[in-house]
């Protein structure tokens, strides 16, 4: 039986990115990699489909309770669909709840965990969502936050920014690699030849630079536009918005940048994201 490998990140901090390096790195297309057929190489943990034949109601039936007994179930079955290893994505933090744990570590290889500055993701994740930067932020601060069931994604509890980073970085571990979303945009081709290593995969620098390429930010983003892209919501103009860091300093206001640094402090310190002053 195959076992998960996890791209996991709180949203909004590199996971799509990550998954479309790995497509064009297995796949090695000569031109990119259709973002639409991600879901090849790439589950997402959370898709309804790995739920739907463990309790055949309507997903609008189904409550947290019940989702968290199908969890464990639904991701050793996600497992065994192939013979071999299976990348999927998770915005799940690694969480004990209602009795039963968020990431069945039964079936689970390694994970790499993708990190991003609070203060960037909190705008491109009101973005995502159709809300304001205010109301964002009180998600991005709340302990235990769960998302509700929807039409294709089962309930995700992501906890706090915080607490989902702690959850999966805490305790240093050889089969957890972890990636800054900065470092990737500084020098991409050292942070995803990283990854390369952890994967214990012998890929010429050539590919490397080659899958690199062509899953740039402005490659995804002429791809989205010609063709769009189905993990878009319907509250946004483009899933990749700008593929930016630093972003923050021209959109938040001091209160607002108070109120992310008060709380996440620790973790942002962890990973030098703390403002000078704060």
């Amino acid at each position: 039986m195959g076992q998960i490998i996890w791209i996991a990140s709180y949203p909004k901090s590199g996971n799509t990115w990550t998954r479309a390096f790995l497509h064009n790195l297995f796949r090695d297309p000569k031109t990119s990699f259709n973002i639409n057929d991600m879901t090849l190489l790439t589950a997402n943990e959370a898709a309804n489909a790995n739920y739907c034949d463990l309790d055949t109601r309507s997903w609008k039936e189904w409550t947290n309770d019940d989702v968290a007994v199908m969890r464990p179930q639904a991701q050793a079955r996600l497992a065994a669909s192939r013979p071999h290893t299976i990348f999927a994505k998770t915005h799940l933090a690694v969480l004990q709840l209602r009795g039963q744990p968020t990431i069945n570590m039964n079936v689970t290889a390694a994970a790499v965990y993708l990190i991003r500055n609070p203060l960037d993701v909190v705008i491109s994740f009101a973005d995502h969502q159709g809300i304001t930067i205010d109301q964002q932020i009180e998600l991005l601060n709340m302990k235990n936050y769960e998302t509700p069931n929807a039409e294709s994604l089962a309930n995700e509890p992501m906890g706090s920014w915080s607490q989902h980073v702690e959850s999966w970085t805490a305790q240093p571990n050889p089969g957890l690699h972890v990636m800054r979303y900065e470092d990737m945009l500084v020098n991409p081709v050292k942070s995803f030849g990283s990854l390369v290593k952890f994967l214990r995969l012998d890929t010429p620098r050539s590919r490397i630079e080659r899958a690199v390429k062509n899953s740039s930010f402005k490659v995804l983003r002429k791809q989205e536009e010609l063709h769009g892209f189905h993990e878009r919501t319907a509250a946004q103009k483009n899933f990749f918005r700008s593929g930016k860091t630093g972003e923050w300093k021209d959109v938040l206001t001091e209160e607002q940048i108070g109120k992310i640094c008060e709380i996440h402090r620790d973790q942002m310190a962890r990973f030098d994201y703390l403002p000078e002053g704060y």
